[in-house]
């Protein structure tokens, strides 16, 4: 998706994808991944999401990436932190608060240190498929070895919907993983109530992933 598109969500408050709390998904799954507290968090395209602040609660270091920086700008301000900022070049910045480092700037080219975990809930799924391989080769070049990811990812009928957020289907992620554990943790099937079935949907699912290096 170009930068333009990404942006103009969020300088228009479209943002649809952003949970007001904390993703029960998280909650529920990070203990699979067996953390400790000692070990780095990554979130990559993490927008102002409430799951960096749970897991600086849990962890020393949590660094997120972000294309936009209005959203970085408002996740310090709706907490009333007052981060300390570095013009690292002329479209990356660097913002850093207690136990958060975020980066505002092209996930392809931040500075990201290799990680011990992992966690993808709006990423992959916000990206066209030809964008995909490149983005997981640039993720799995930033784990460590012995490293951990949770990935959520969706399932559905791709040409019954445009997307974002797109359609990855298991095939897809464990040929992206190929060579790493992809363990499937769950699979919600939407039933008839579900908004996107309502919409039109033949089916929707949404899938929980433990992916191990």
């Amino acid at each position: 998706m170009e930068h333009e598109f990404w942006e103009s969500k969020w300088a228009s408050n479209v943002i649809g994808f952003h949970l007001p709390d904390t993703n029960p998904i998280l909650t529920q799954y990070w203990s699979a991944l067996k953390p400790q507290r000692n070990e780095t968090v990554f979130v990559p395209l993490c927008g102002k999401s409430m799951d960096l602040d749970w897991l600086a609660e849990k962890h020393d270091s949590v660094t997120g990436v972000e294309l936009s920086k209005i959203a970085v700008r408002a996740f310090f301000a709706e907490r009333l932190y007052t981060p300390t900022v570095t013009a690292l070049t002329s479209t990356l910045e660097l913002y850093e608060f207690d136990e958060l480092t975020i980066y505002s700037g092209d996930y392809f080219t931040a500075p990201i240190e290799a990680t011990d975990l992992i966690y993808d809930r709006a990423a992959l799924v916000a990206l066209p498929k030809e964008m995909r391989a490149e983005y997981v080769q640039v993720l799995r070049s930033r784990l460590k070895e012995g490293g951990r990811i949770l990935l959520v990812t969706l399932d559905y009928d791709q040409t019954e919907m445009a997307g974002p957020p797109f359609s990855v289907p298991e095939n897809e992620v464990r040929t992206l993983f190929s060579g790493m554990t992809v363990t499937r943790l769950q699979r919600d099937e939407a039933d008839a109530e579900h908004p996107k079935i309502k919409k039109g949907l033949s089916r929707f699912a949404e899938e929980v992933w433990l992916i191990e290096n």
